[in-house]
């Protein structure tokens, strides 16, 4: 199975789209919001996990509504191709891998070396090769619902 998950922002979101089966991942990486619409069209893919916005009772700007707009966006294409698109949060991710809603992101990151293996090299690649800060939410919505 072919997951897409994306880990939105107002202008770029980091996506990841891996295969299931062997959690290699085929395409990585941040792009602007229009390039990823555009790419969710074109690219075969079983279900889509976005990461969802969570209220925690602070005033938000207009970014925060703006990244709201891209999900809808991005569940929308989802949808019209008949791919179930499935949404979690933040604080569930790092309770299913860091057990700990303290956890930053550099706890995410080993977590998920401690997962997958030491980080790779452009020689010898692997999962976590590209586990850059922004990368980091897009693996860990693929992770969550693994």
């Amino acid at each position: 199975m072919r997951i897409l998950s994306i880990d939105p922002g107002n202008v770029e979101s980091a996506f990841c789209l891996i295969d299931s089966e062997d959690y290699i991942p085929l395409e990585f990486g941040k792009t602007a919001n229009e390039n990823l619409r555009v790419g969710m069209y074109n690219v075969q893919y079983d279900k889509a996990i976005i990461e969802m916005v969570a209220s925690y009772g602070m005033a938000v700007g207009a970014t925060v509504f703006e990244t709201c707009v891209a999900i809808g966006q991005f569940k929308e294409i989802a949808m019209r191709k008949n791919i179930p698109v499935e949404f979690i949060y933040r604080k569930d991710e790092k309770m299913n891998l860091c057990h700990s809603m303290k956890a930053k992101d550099s706890n995410i990151r080993q977590a998920l070396i401690d997962r997958f293996g030491p980080v790779g090299t452009k020689k010898n690649p692997r999962l976590v090769l590209w586990l850059q800060k922004r990368h980091l939410g897009s693996l860990c919505c693929w992770y969550y619902i693994s």
